[in-house]
């Protein structure tokens, strides 16, 4: 079938499935016939999810490829609009407002913006009928909840058990943006956290302009993020504890510090973006600073630092506030 427009689409299945609901029981061969289908790989993929569904039975018979089917005994009240829509179109991404397509959102906020199951859908392209990339997504995201350190050890028949739409298309571009994220971060670690020691607000910002440039640069709303350090000064991992625009009720100490604890930190660093450019601290920034410093003190995990990265620009609040005399 030629690619055609939603509408297109949603008008052949309607169609399609008026002639079934006119025969109570019916071969796909004698259909073609009657009808003079333009349209039969669509044809026979409605039969297969209606069959799936226990709207049509597929009655035994000697030839298989001669399967007749006829219709339960309430089916054939069905809906046509409703089920179209339930079933075919309503499930496709590209039906969705460009706001909500996962691909639009990456591109216009940049891929931290977007939820686990949509950048799992984005993986997965393409859904099925009856269910989109999108609502796959979602399955695999609320089956493995806070597990996600056990998709990379999910087979192909384990996933297609969550979702059908996880076919081994699918499954492939998932598992390789898996090992593609692993080698990133893997090459990272190697290039930042093996030779830099953050010592000073100058080696601080360094870093984070290099290990930061993509928030700095493509980034279209404030995110935060937490950098924990061993006993050399040396980054252990990085967080990203919130995104939204900064303060003191949306940065929690507590978020920041139980990310510390679990990588046990010596000491951390934290940095923030400003999508304006502008890298000059603003009164909530440094408020937020604050209220790190006086966590930290409880905690006993220092904060060196807090730098805000803004395009090709970077401020230490340390030595932003030293210059200041505060």
């Amino acid at each position: 079938m030629p690619k055609s427009s939603a509408v297109d689409r949603k008008t052949i299945y309607q169609k399609i499935l008026t002639r079934l609901l006119d025969m109570p029981e019916f071969a796909i061969e004698e259909l073609q016939v009657t009808s003079q289908s333009e349209h039969p790989v669509v044809t026979q993929r409605i039969i297969q999810q209606l069959v799936e569904e226990g709207s049509l039975q597929q009655l035994p018979g000697a030839d298989p490829f001669r399967c007749r089917y006829r219709w339960q005994s309430d089916a054939r009240d069905l809906n046509i609009q409703n089920w179209v829509c339930s079933n075919v179109v309503g499930t496709q991404i590209t039906a969705a407002p460009v706001s909500d397509r996962p691909r639009e959102r990456l591109m216009e906020r940049g891929p931290s913006s977007l939820r686990l199951s949509e950048l799992l859908a984005i993986l997965i392209r393409s859904g099925r009928p009856g269910e989109s990339a999108l609502q796959a997504g979602e399955k695999i995201a609320g089956r493995l909840a806070d597990r996600l350190e056990q998709l990379p050890d999910l087979g192909h028949s384990e996933l297609k058990e969550i979702s059908r739409a996880i076919t081994e298309p699918a499954f492939c571009q998932i598992m390789a943006g898996i090992e593609l994220g692993r080698r990133v971060n893997s090459a990272l670690e190697q290039v930042f956290g093996n030779r830099i020691r953050i010592t000073s607000p100058t080696v601080a910002v360094r870093y984070c302009q290099e290990r930061f440039a993509r928030l700095a640069r493509e980034v279209k709303q404030e995110e935060f993020h937490m950098v924990s350090l061993d006993t050399k000064n040396q980054p252990i991992a990085s967080h990203q504890i919130t995104v939204g625009t900064l303060r003191n009720s949306l940065v929690h100490p507590r978020e920041v510090f139980r990310a510390a604890i679990r990588d046990a930190a010596n000491c951390i660093l934290v940095v923030h973006n400003h999508p304006s450019g502008d890298a000059t601290p603003s009164d909530q920034d440094i408020a937020v600073t604050e209220r790190l410093e006086a966590a930290a003190e409880i905690v006993g995990i220092p904060l060196v630092d807090h730098v805000i990265v803004a395009g090709a620009k970077a401020t230490s609040i340390q030595e932003w506030r030293a210059n200041k005399g505060w």
